[in-house]
């Protein structure tokens, strides 16, 4: 008589006291793993890197060594998967893994680059908590103790119930062979008796410096809510598409050796695939061919039903006992017949019921099928798969040529962190075995479109600190002018011989027209051996405004010049510029001259305030349609040999710097024979305008050895020359006149020289903003603001300097005191305050010898309009082009201090 087997004893139930005690237990008991992992660390950081490859490499031989022995015994104790693909598995994880990582340095210095004047440095994380799964128990054991000692970290695992003994056995294998190879006592550990409040206890541990999260969804969630850092990894569920174009025999290989891997437990294996329609048939004929047995529809049920079970918000998830077994024991399992010789089970779905059982994550050789009429469909149809469940992890593609540009399209419209062309997905999508564009890894990222911290194949770099190590340094600095420069008298006969001059536009104001200046050109264009044909825009106005150079530009285009010759002072050479410039533009397409609102939106985008001219976000073209020659006709504003171009706002009148090298002029021609006769009050305001900016480019942030002596020099010839150039009557010439406005010619060349490549000050950004608001020539709120600017820069203490790097510490004082000396205002024993007021002192004195008030009241400013314009005019200062080389950087309280202090 047989004997009846005994009832299995219920399982307790515990109270919620007893709950909290086992969880206590729990809590302390791995808080002592985690205080020796912690251990483990400090003695690691001290290992030298040849000290840890030895060590790694050490453990990558044991796990090689042992890898079939641990094949067998996952086998053996999970039921699941197959013998052969764990020791495939598992020599990837020693193998290919150790060949990725064994050059990777990961101990102290790991990188510098001495031009950027940078220095990394390797530092271990700390205590890792290790989660295995028990679809991969051994391999993921080994790869994450290798990486965990080559980054000098240490990891406490939590190893799946299920897997216990066979994970153990591999962490203990390469903990023996790293310890044998001299690494330190208990930087690998793992939980003896598994259980869930045991792998809780760990991952909230405050000691962990991140969680290495493999495994299903569950757990990875609660990692990644355990309050500590946690490189996770997201739900697979991988489509692949067949093109039209497609190898369909390799296809078909490559697609069930991926199934057939492990039984498709790898969670990169395609679930799903989308065929294109027309070779639908001959590819799921050719799978029948080689095993893939399609499911009768009859059937779908009770297959579903068995596999599948729905979890809140993640849709369906395979039951406990299916991922890795084959799909005769699922069939069998779930009652369905299948012959023996198929071990794919397919099943044809239709892309509007994805979502439903059979769309989602398999872990298993069970494969959906779906059918697509475009490539547009077939690219729809798995974003919609990846869009319900496995979102960043990954997909697939297999085309005829790997470089077709439908590649490209895929990739970009396919939310996958990894996109696999032509390749089994499951072993593919670890890297190395069929591709080097991805690390071996077997923690696989999925990014945001996961929930994923990262949407990469985790390996080295993902386990160190980096710390970077910046060096201060100055960037290389430049010297930009015109390519040449002609001076003395008569250089204007240049334009003789001028290369490249078939049709001339000029463009001066009406005096250059009525005086004479422009026949001085067109006699000498007309000595050139061919003729030269020209065009004249002859009516520029003082500050040019914005629709002036529209108008420059309409007949720029109508005439189509190869060269533009800029005749006149500031204003003709500035519009001049900025004509030539939307010229270009215009014929590019990148402006149209007969849209005058983009023509202002266009000027809006380029008057764009930089910090560095080299990194401005909107970029300047290249002129390729006209060459400009720019010829000054007065001795001020040194735009022939700069980037800069002012333009006035039609609606606002506010004035605009604009900066580029692209608006430097290719030839700069100063020729003193055309200042002899210009008028005194020109002559003041525009020698002032060259002695800011001397000043301003001597004392700039950008200032160099390069600029400063052209700017001493500068300095030095309006100094001696201003006055006497302004006393000069061309009615009554003397030669000591005539020098004195040759000089100041040159002076002004030169100062332009300087500060186009060190840059101006607020003296510069209070005079554009005053000029345009009060109707001032900006000669004029120059002079009046000039000594303000320089008693606002040149204190000492607590100062707010502008951050630029080679400027190293604030000096503005000391620079203005450098020039006082140099002019001999001040004697070397003088304090350099007392120096700075002997400067101040005397260019009042150049001022009032010029005859120039250098007040606002003085010159018909009325008081309540500043004061009513005051926060306006402060903000513009402030965001004007020029502010940003200042060597103080102006509080915008500052600023209205400024303002009301000129008055």
């Amino acid at each position: 008589m047989a004997t009846k087997k005994a009832a299995p004893a219920a399982k307790k139930v515990l109270s919620a006291e007893e709950k909290a005690a086992k969880f206590q237990e729990a809590v302390a008991y791995t808080d002592k793993l985690v205080k020796k992992a912690q251990a483990a660390v400090l003695k690691f950081e001290g290992y030298t890197q040849t000290q840890v490859d030895t060590i790694v490499a050490a453990m990558a031989l044991a796990a090689s060594k042992h890898s079939l022995e641990l094949a067998h015994e996952a086998v053996n104790e999970t039921g699941r998967g197959v013998v052969e693909d764990k020791d495939t598995k598992n020599h990837f994880a020693s193998e290919s893994v150790y060949n990725a990582i064994k050059n990777d340095k990961t101990v102290g210095v790991i990188s510098e680059n001495k031009v950027a004047g940078s220095v990394e440095i390797a530092s271990p994380l700390g205590v890792l908590a290790g989660i295995v799964p028990t679809t991969n128990p051994t391999s993921t054991a080994i790869f994450k103790s290798l990486l965990t000692a080559k980054t000098r970290n240490a990891i406490v695992f939590a190893f799946h119930p299920q897997a216990q003994k066979c994970s153990s056995h591999a962490a203990k294998i390469v903990y023996d062979a790293a310890i044998e190879a001299g690494a330190p006592e208990d930087f690998i550990q793992w939980i003896e008796v598994p259980s869930l409040d045991m792998t809780t206890a760990l991952i909230q541990n405050r000691g962990l410096a991140t969680i290495l999260a493999t495994g299903g969804p569950g757990m990875v969630n609660a990692a990644l809510k355990s309050g500590n850092p946690s490189l996770g990894v997201g739900a697979g569920n991988g489509a692949v598409y067949v093109d039209a174009t497609a190898n369909i025999k390799r296809a078909v290989e490559d697609l069930l050796l991926s199934k057939r891997f492990d039984n498709g437990m790898i969670c990169a294996t395609e679930n799903s695939a989308v065929i294109d329609a027309s070779v639908y048939d001959e590819f799921i004929a050719k799978m029948q061919e080689q095993g893939a047995y399609m499911v009768p529809k009859k059937d779908y049920k009770a297959i579903e039903s068995f596999v599948f079970v729905e979890r809140a918000g993640e849709g369906f998830g395979v039951t406990g006992p299916v991922a890795g077994r084959s799909g005769q024991w699922i069939a069998e399992q779930a009652g369905v017949k299948v012959p023996k010789d198929k071990d794919v089970l397919l099943f044809e779905l239709d892309k509007k019921n994805i979502g439903e059982a059979l769309s989602s994550e398999k872990l298993s050789p069970l494969l959906s099928i779906y059918k697509a009429e475009t490539r547009e469909e077939g690219i729809e149809i798995v974003r919609s798969l990846l869009a319900y469940q496995g979102a960043g992890h990954n997909a697939a593609i297999q085309i005829g040529a790997m470089d077709d540009p439908f590649v490209k399209e895929y990739g970009e419209k396919v939310e996958a962190s990894r996109i696999l062309v032509n390749q089994p997905d499951s072993i593919g999508g670890v890297g190395d075995i069929y591709t080097d564009a991805m690390r071996p890894s077997l923690t696989l990222g999925t990014g945001s479109w996961g929930k994923n911290s990262l949407s990469h194949n985790l390996s080295t770099y993902d386990l160190l600190n980096v710390k970077t190590v910046a060096k201060r340094r100055n960037r290389p600095q430049w010297v930009r002018l015109p390519k040449e420069i002609y001076y003395e008298k008569n250089a204007i006969s240049y334009l003789q011989e001028l290369p490249h001059v078939h049709k001339a536009f000029i463009v001066a104001d009406p005096g250059m027209v009525k005086f004479g200046f422009v026949d001085k050109v067109l006699e000498q264009l007309a000595i050139r051996p061919t003729q030269v044909e020209t065009s004249i825009y002859g009516s520029v106005q003082p500050d040019p405004t914005l629709s002036e150079a529209i108008a420059i530009a309409r007949q720029m285009k109508q005439f189509e010049p190869d060269t533009v010759i800029c005749l006149g002072g500031g204003s003709a050479l500035d519009a001049g510029k900025i004509g030539r410039l939307i010229y270009e533009y215009d014929a590019r397409g990148e402006a149209d001259l007969s849209d005058d609102a983009s023509l202002k939106e266009l000027f809006q985008e380029l008057a764009q305030k930089f910090v560095d001219i080299r990194k401005r976000i909107i970029k300047f073209y290249h002129p390729h349609k006209a060459q400009m020659v720019a010829i000054p006709t007065t001795s001020g504003t040194g735009s022939e040999v700069t980037p800069f171009a002012v333009i006035t706002d039609d609606e606002t009148h506010v004035k605009y710097p604009l900066a580029d090298y692209q608006l430097t002029p290719q030839v700069a021609i100063v020729d003193p024979e055309f200042v002899m006769t210009v008028p005194k009050r020109t002559v003041s305001w525009s020698g002032i305008d060259a002695m800011s900016h001397a000043l301003e480019s001597y004392v700039s942030v950008m200032s160099s050895d390069y600029t400063k002596p052209i700017s001493l020099q500068a300095i030095k010839l309006i100094f001696e020359n201003l006055t006497e150039s302004y006393q000069y009557d061309p009615a009554h010439p003397t030669k000591e006149g005539q020098k004195a406005r040759e000089n100041m010619h040159n002076a002004a060349t030169l100062a332009g020289m300087a500060f186009a490549n060190a840059f101006l000050g607020i003296n510069h950004s209070l005079a554009h903003k005053i000029g345009g608001e009060f109707g001032l020539p900006h000669g004029l709120a120059i002079a009046i603001a000039m000594p303000h600017v320089i008693k606002f820069n040149a204190v000492t203490g607590n100062v707010k300097r502008t951050p630029y790097p080679r400027y190293e510490t604030y000096r503005a004082q000391e620079d203005y005191a450098e020039i006082s000396r140099f002019m001999g205002f001040a004697g070397k024993d003088d304090s350099d305050e007392k120096a700075v007021q002997a400067l101040v002192a005397e260019l009042k004195k150049l001022t009032d010898s010029i005859d120039i008030n250098i007040t606002l009241s003085g010159n018909g400013v009325d008081k309540a309009h500043l004061e009513r314009e005051l926060d306006k005019l402060a903000d513009l200062v402030y965001d004007d082009q020029c502010t940003p080389a200042n060597p103080r950087q102006p509080r915008i309280d500052e600023i209205k201090q400024l303002l009301l202090e000129q008055y």
